[in-house]
């Protein structure tokens, strides 16, 4: 995306306001862009220096409903002029085993990494079938496109469909002007990561700058030709 293309493009980052979701939104305002940053959490500190006008700021929206996902759909659409470009990031993890765990946590799994990517994605969809090169990139697992560990079931098999409704929509909308692609990160290199595995090798981690650097590529209009494409993102795991 070269930088003239991307002033006129509004981009919008869901799960906005964690690592990955910060590093996305900055690589792309870096590029630009007017960027629409939404998160189910309230805005960190400090965030309308980085992100005000021309950019939009929303916390508190529930991605798990059509109506509040419309209403911050809406909201984007008013403040940046269009929405041209989707990025899925709204997700979480939990480990748990099926026998000692509860079904809870499955429904937790694919209601937060898979429901949250279908809701967005159609209230964003009627703006992005306007735009005149409209791009979906979601972000799934790279432990879902590998052998299972023991504990990861939900959290994979909620991942996989992110990747398989992926595959799908770029098929359903391959002649409407929109592209449609995943990346798959390994274990991405971030605080938490860091505490929850100390004695881990973390030069082994992907950066989450390195896989902006990636969806910003696939929201391009060099990557026009690139979709239904899952994308690993591993580092050096």
């Amino acid at each position: 995306m070269t930088s003239g293309t991307a002033t006129r493009r509004s981009v919008v980052v869901t799960g906005a306001f964690g690592n990955l979701g910060l590093a996305v939104a900055r690589a792309f305002r870096e590029q630009g862009a007017r960027v629409g940053l939404i998160d189910y959490v309230r805005p960190p500190a400090g965030i309308d220096a980085d992100f005000g006008a021309p950019h939009c700021v929303l916390g508190g929206v529930d991605l798990t409903r059509a109506t509040g996902a419309g209403a911050a759909m809406e909201t984007v659409r008013e403040t940046l002029g269009s929405i041209d470009v989707l990025v899925n990031i709204a997700g979480g993890f939990r480990w748990q085993t099926l026998e000692q765990g509860d079904l809870e946590g499955w429904e937790a799994m694919f209601t937060i990494n898979l429901k949250t990517a279908v809701v967005a994605t159609r209230a964003a969809l009627p703006q992005l079938l306007k735009s005149s090169a409209g791009r979906i990139v979601n972000v799934g697992a790279g432990a879902a496109g590998r052998p299972a560990a023991a504990g990861m079931g939900a959290y994979t098999a909620s991942k996989a469909g992110v990747h398989k409704l992926t595959e799908s929509l770029a098929e359903e909308l391959k002649d409407r002007g929109i592209t449609v692609n995943a990346v798959l990160p390994g274990i991405i290199d971030t605080p938490q990561n860091r505490a929850d595995m100390p004695g881990a090798d973390h030069s082994r981690w992907v950066a989450p700058a390195a896989i902006a650097s990636v969806i910003v590529f696939l929201a391009s209009e060099q990557a026009g030709a690139v979709t239904g494409a899952l994308v690993p993102v591993y580092g050096k795991g």
